[in-house]
């Protein structure tokens, strides 16, 4: 009997892990991998923070707090087993003003209540002992949180899948899946494949993926750009590890914060805006029909009339470093303008469904042997070997 065929489309951190645990599982699979373009881990995974995330932020019992928590253990596993580069620093979260008490403490809940070990509300002497430099009148310490370059895991991710007998065809952008007998048959610009089963993990493009089996699709990814500013070398000290603010409840971004990464360099950003195009991630971008579709989106419309006052400064701070500067400096007052110098910038795929509402959550859609990863935010790189195992179990 023929081993059954796999096809997986997308190789971001999400596809990558999804191939690796499914040939860990199931050796005897015919597994392939399609990519759109020349290289792995291009978008979400090559353009991310690189941090691992503890899990603090997400609802209790929710997929994104149970695959964190999860996913956090198997990939320091993973990292250990195969020497890659990550530390584990810590982080603070940090409130500047009294009224952000009240959120800090229900995140500090909700740390409590996704069982983080060690977390802890810190007084305003005590943060100054974590991060000298920082200003605040209250915070959460985080041991957990790391840093990690997931460009790198996703490459070994892919040495394992080729040395298991799986396969990854680049520059393979997907136009159409149709049915024929009992096999899907998928084209690409310049090939087609036969397969048992599809797992979508398009990350930017999963909804457009998965609107070619499936026409009811409940949500349409948003491109967010985030810009950084990396900080110079001689001001570096003024950050030892990871400092956040304490995010606005009402808003679907963390804020402007501090990250060290694995390189050694030091990030400040990063903010979040509307991309002109998907991989929009210049602000001279654009698509004129990828523009014309999200706007036209219902649950944009809805979206932006909740939150223009907060989108609003955010382009404000995207065109003006001396705001961008501004918001760093209610964390580090030290930090000025010319401190900063232009960094890179990630696009996150952001599902929003029609009623205007950013959904808070990983969503994954099974219509028969077609599985499609519609929503992975942050923590899915973090949580992406504990991700699959929820796909493992559709496919059974």
């Amino acid at each position: 009997m023929a081993s059954k065929k796999v096809t997986i489309i997308g190789a971001g951190i999400v596809g990558l892990a999804t191939a690796y645990q499914l040939l860990e599982l199931h050796p005897d699979l015919q597994l392939t991998i399609l990519e759109k373009e020349s290289e792995i881990c291009k978008h979400q995974t090559g353009n991310n923070s690189g941090v691992i995330h503890s899990g603090i932020y997400y609802k209790p019992g929710s997929l994104r707090a149970q695959n964190c928590i999860r996913g956090y253990k198997m990939l320091l596993d993973f990292c250990r087993t195969y020497n890659i580069r990550h530390e584990i620093c810590g982080k603070i979260i940090v409130a500047t003003e009294e009224s952000e008490l009240l959120p800090l403490n229900n995140i500090y809940e909700r740390g409590l209540a996704n069982q983080l070990q060690g977390i802890k509300l810190v007084s305003k002497n005590e943060l100054q002992e974590i991060e000298p430099h920082v200003a605040g009148i209250k915070g959460i310490f985080v041991p957990q949180a790391g840093i990690i370059d997931y460009t790198e895991v996703g490459k070994k991710y892919l040495e394992i899948i080729e040395s298991k007998g799986g396969r990854i065809i680049k520059n393979q952008r997907v136009k159409f899946i149709h049915r024929d007998k009992n096999a899907l048959q998928i084209q690409t610009e310049n090939n087609s494949y036969s397969t048992d089963t599809i797992i979508n993990c398009a990350g930017l493009y999963s909804d457009k993926i998965a609107r070619l089996t499936q026409e009811d699709i409940p949500l349409q990814i948003l491109p967010f750009r985030g810009e950084y500013y990396k900080v110079k070398e001689e001001k570096k000290h003024l950050v030892k590890n990871l400092i956040y603010p304490t995010p606005d409840p009402n808003f679907p971004f963390l804020g402007v914060h501090f990250t060290r990464m694995i390189d050694g360099a030091l990030e400040a950003g990063p903010n979040a805006v509307l991309a002109l195009k998907r991989e929009g991630y210049k602000k001279s971008d654009v698509n004129i029909f990828e523009l014309i579709e999200t706007l036209s989106y219902p649950g944009f419309r809805k979206l932006a009339r909740k939150f223009w006052r907060q989108g609003f400064e955010e382009y404000k701070r995207s065109f003006s470093k001396h705001l961008f500067t501004k918001s760093l400096q209610k964390l580090i007052p030290e930090i000025q303008e010319e401190d900063l110098v232009p960094g890179g910038s990630g696009v996150r795929a952001s599902a929003c469904n029609p009623e205007g509402s950013i959904i808070d959550d990983f969503v994954i859609f099974e219509t028969g042997n077609i599985i499609n990863v519609c929503n992975a935010p942050s923590p899915a790189a973090t949580a992406s070997l504990s991700i699959v195992l929820t796909i493992a179990e559709r496919i059974k």
